[in-house]
């Protein structure tokens, strides 16, 4: 039988309004034929019009074989793992979210030759716009924590620049759930086209997440139009139940997340993966003590990242963690995008 192209692709989850925007099919694309139209359009990827297979009849189908929205749903809501840990930087990490551990466990991945570049999430310091980006240095690690994953970027487009382009073979990929699952279907596939990513992929750090929102529905639309907010005076962003936005001086908005939900991404509605199950290492604010991060060392991989970091002395954890807080967020999250 021959493989699904892009045509079903856009039939089953782009036409849908199921895409995840995760970047995965962007990345794989062996004809760079997918491209996202960008910030401010809420839809689904581009097709240009060539397919290998569609138009060749050459054997393809890597958009579909990564795409993390033609998988059943999950009901789990911490799935396996080997420990939960409640983690902080001990070193300085200007703007970092919560402790800043997965920052500190990079920096010395980096920086002892564990990993050579982590694909992440960048954004502009003045607008807050967000874009994927490839890390090489604890330098420009550092300058880019705190970054905001709840922003929506199709992460993974920057995965093919480290794979393909700059020939990174010991990657670190920080991302949603869904950018997670994409990992996990390249790390899992006999897809020739799949196979150099596998490789390539050394560590997947998946953070906490209930939704991700288009920068200029909430930025340009909500924040800025409504409530005559400078993304330029914006000190920190968390969602935790609610948006809460903290200002340079201090001042702090909260919003609903019931007003905010026509920002955010449409695909994120038929999500149900709070905690990142399909990570090495997974991490959030949730469940941990202020200035803590709640790590879910997930596998064998991800607790040789976090051990190494705490021998380094660059890491400090302590078990002081409230699981049921976390079991509640993943539950909600599977009961409100199942009723959907």
């Amino acid at each position: 039988m021959a493989a699904k192209t892009y045509v079903d692709l856009k039939k089953e989850v782009w036409e849908s309004g199921k895409c995840s925007g995760c970047g995965g099919c962007v990345a794989v694309c062996p004809a760079d034929a997918i491209t996202f139209p960008g910030q401010g359009d809420n839809s689904a990827p581009v097709q240009s019009g060539y397919c290998k297979q569609e138009t060749d009849g050459v054997s393809c189908g890597a958009c579909y074989a990564v795409c993390p929205r033609v998988i059943a749903p999950t009901t789990e809501t911490l799935g396996a793992y080997l420990d939960i840990v409640a983690a902080r930087s001990r070193a300085e990490i200007p703007r970092r979210q919560s402790g800043g551990a997965v920052t500190a466990i990079l920096m010395h991945a980096l920086n002892t030759g564990m990993i050579d570049a982590v694909v992440t999430v960048g954004e502009d310091r003045f607008t807050l716009r967000p874009t994927s980006i490839v890390i090489t240095s604890s330098e420009q690690l550092v300058h880019e924590a705190g970054s905001r994953y709840s922003w929506w970027v199709p992460l993974l487009a920057a995965l093919k620049t480290a794979v393909i382009k700059r020939k990174y073979k010991k990657i670190a990929i920080v991302g949603v759930p869904c950018v997670v699952q994409a990992i996990s279907r390249i790390r899992s596939s006999d897809h020739d086209l799949l196979m150099p990513y596998a490789r390539a992929i050394r560590l997947v750090v998946g953070l906490f997440c209930t939704e991700t929102f288009d920068y200029d529905a909430l930025v340009e639309k909500k924040l800025k139009s409504e409530h005559h907010i400078a993304t330029w005076e914006i000190k920190k962003l968390d969602v935790r139940g609610k948006l809460v936005i903290t200002m340079n001086d201090g001042n702090v908005f909260s919003f609903p997340m019931k007003e905010l939900d026509d920002a955010v991404r449409a695909g994120c509605h038929f999500c149900t993966d709070a905690t990142a199950l399909f990570s090495d290492l997974s991490a959030g604010s949730v469940g941990s003590p202020d200035g803590y991060t709640t790590l879910v060392i997930r596998n064998p991989v991800g607790k040789v990242f976090v051990d190494t970091a705490v021998a380094a002395g660059i890491l400090e954890v302590t078990g002081d963690i409230d699981k049921e807080a976390i079991e509640k967020l993943a539950g909600n999250k599977i009961r409100k995008n199942t009723i959907r």
